[in-house]
Formats: structure tokens, C-alpha cells, sequence
């Protein structure tokens, strides 16, 4: 069993006996009205759309009318743990990278689909200052840090570096661990370099400790990162809601575009971060805020493709087994 499995059937064990033990509530049946709206996302400027819709209100103003008393939310380091808490049943949508949520798919049955896209490229490899670096070769004795396997990171890392004749965990280290973890292990000098999802390539940037020497649109060109995904009771016993969280997904990413430095000040107070280190990833990272999932198929297709190849899933998945398109779609022919 490779460790994205052992988290993920972990998660659902413990989410069973929580429901016997009446620890945690069932999910609602579809005769019943949904009052409570439970979201997961991470610290990263790739799900601002999240935190600009939380911030303002937007959530809780345009679900009410559907019957949506309250509306929480609930910070995860990475993808994995995000979806294991999906598996258990606890959140209702997630903003999360499309690599776990194919594993989880994959490896557990998650019952849930990718709705919207959030997100494209935006990750960046950072090196220590006296590091050298002219090509991939160049990392070859390295230690890298990046997110746990599984992740968007850590399955785009892994593909690149076999694609430039390097094998990873053989010629180069990979070490997982959370971005805050990785941050503090790149300042040490624990590691070599990391490669992680801004805002941390310039939050390292910033304190002297690293600089980014690859972006990871180069590594893979507009490859999708993080979705909006929706749990299967969601999607087949409350369509309603499902259609204005799109809505509401795609007024946060459209506001986010037209008002950036407001939304970088939204960020900071939210993640607790300096809000000129925000506007400075911002204007350098490579990555671009999307709704429409249309657009990230083939990509989030291929990552089931390469993780299947990694050995981490045991059957590559089809557009089919990740996507529900139809409320995208029916959300964006209104306008």
C-alpha cells in the first residue's frame, strides 16, 4: 500500500467509527433542507477565489436564499489530508490541487467531482543562494522539499525530472513536507531547494533564502492546479446550490482579476502574511485564475496518467470519473 492509500483508507476507518460512535453526523438526505455549507482549502494564493467569496460575505449572501444558514471553512497544509477529511465525510466542496483529488478518486472512491477550475501553473522551484543551477542536471545529489505524494507538486516534480533523465528518490531526494515545514527546512539549510505553490517562493525570496530557477509552467505549460471539487450528495441531492456556488466561484475569480491588490490584501489578513510579499508573488508568479473546467481536462487527465505510472494509483482515470461539467456549463450560459 503506497502512502497516499494508507492516508486516505486511515481517514475513512476513522470517519466510520466516529459515525458509530455518533461522534460526527451523517451527511443530510436529499429530502432535507442543506443549513450548513463546509469548505476546505489551503493557504495558497492559487484558492484566493475562496477566501475573496468568504471575506466578503459573498458565501453566506448568496446561499441563504437556498436555505444556507452558515458557512464554514477549514485550512489544510496540502492536498492530501484536505481529501481524507472529504473521504470522512467533513467538507461539502474543496478548493484543492486536481493531483490528490485524482488519488483519492483513484484510491478510495471519493464520491465527488471537479465542478470548476481555480487555477493554472503557479508553482515555482526555489534553490538556495549558493546553489548552482543551468539546467536539470544541475540538481542531480540534491534534496528537494515539496508537497507529500500524491500532490500537485510532488507528481509534476516527479515527471519532470524523469523526463530530464533523473530519477527521483535516486539522483535527486524528494522530501515531503507542508509548506510551512519546507520554508523553514529551505532557511536552515536542511535542504537544497524546495518547490512549492505561491505565495512560498517569494515569501523565501523575500528573506534572502532561495530564488526561484524554474517555474512550473515550464516544466508543463498550462497545466492545471487547483479545482473547486463537489461532494456526490451535494451534486445529486442539492443541484441548487451547487449551481450558485459556481456562480459565486466565478464573481470571486472574475473580482480577484479586475482587483488584484485588494485581493492580495484579503489574502494576507486572512493567512497572516505581509500583504506587499502578496503583491510581489503576484506580479511574479506564472500562474492564471480560471473557472471554467474545460479548459484543465486533458490536463487533470494526465496527471491521473502519470500518477498511474509513479505507482501510486492503480488505474489511470477518464474525464468521466473526475468531471461534472454541466453546472459550469449551465451556470455560464445565463449570462
Amino acid at each position: 500500500m503506497n502512502r497516499i492509500q494508507g492516508i486516505v483508507v486511515v481517514a475513512v476507518l476513522l470517519a466510520g467509527l466516529a459515525l458509530v460512535c455518533g461522534c460526527i453526523s451523517a451527511p443530510p438526505s436529499g429530502d432535507e433542507t442543506l443549513t450548513e455549507l463546509r469548505i476546505g482549502y489551503q493557504p495558497s494564493t492559487h484558492q484566493m477565489a475562496h477566501m475573496t467569496a468568504f471575506e466578503k460575505g459573498w458565501w453566506q449572501e448568496d446561499l441563504a436564499p437556498l436555505g444556507v444558514q452558515t458557512v464554514t471553512d477549514r485550512e489544510f497544509p496540502t492536498g492530501a489530508p484536505e481529501m481524507s477529511a472529504m473521504v470522512a465525510g467533513e467538507l461539502d466542496i474543496a478548493y484543492v490541487g486536481a493531483a490528490p483529488f485524482v488519488a483519492a478518486v483513484a484510491n478510495s472512491d471519493l464520491d465527488a467531482k471537479i465542478i470548476a477550475g481555480t487555477q493554472t501553473q503557479g508553482s515555482d522551484l526555489v534553490l538556495r543562494p549558493e546553489v548552482p543551477y543551468s539546467s536539470p542536471e544541475d540538481l542531480r545529489g540534491l534534496t528537494i522539499a515539496t508537497f507529500p505524494p500524491g500532490t500537485i507538486q510532488d507528481t509534476l516534480l516527479r515527471d519532470w525530472l524523469k523526463q530530464n533523465g533523473l530519477q527521483p528518490d535516486v539522483d535527486v531526494t524528494i522530501r515531503g513536507m507542508g509548506p510551512g515545514d519546507a520554508i523553514t527546512a529551505i532557511s536552515a539549510g536542511q535542504v537544497d531547494g524546495v518547490f512549492l505553490p505561491h505565495p512560498s517562493p517569494t515569501i523565501i525570496a523575500d528573506a534572502g533564502n532561495g530564488r526561484t530557477v524554474v517555474q512550473s509552467g515550464a516544466m508543463f505549460p498550462n497545466h492545471a492546479c487547483c479545482v473547486l471539487v463537489a461532494s456526490g450528495d451535494l451534486i445529486r441531492n442539492h443541484p441548487d446550490v451547487v449551481d450558485q456556488i459556481v456562480r459565486t466561484h466565478i464573481r470571486a475569480t472574475e473580482y480577484n482579476k479586475e482587483h488584484p491588490d485588494e485581493a492580495a490584501e484579503i489574502f494576507a489578513a486572512k493567512i497572516g502574511q505581509d500583504v506587499n510579499v502578496i503583491k510581489q508573488s503576484l506580479s511574479e508568479w506564472d500562474g492564471t485564475w480560471i473557472s471554467d473546467p474545460h479548459v484543465i481536462e486533458d490536463s487533470v487527465v494526465s496527471y491521473s496518467q502519470v500518477q498511474y505510472e509513479l505507482g501510486y494509483i492503480e488505474k489511470p482515470l477518464t474525464a468521466e470519473d473526475l468531471f461534472d461539467t454541466s453546472f459550469y456549463d449551465r451556470v455560464s450560459s445565463e449570462s
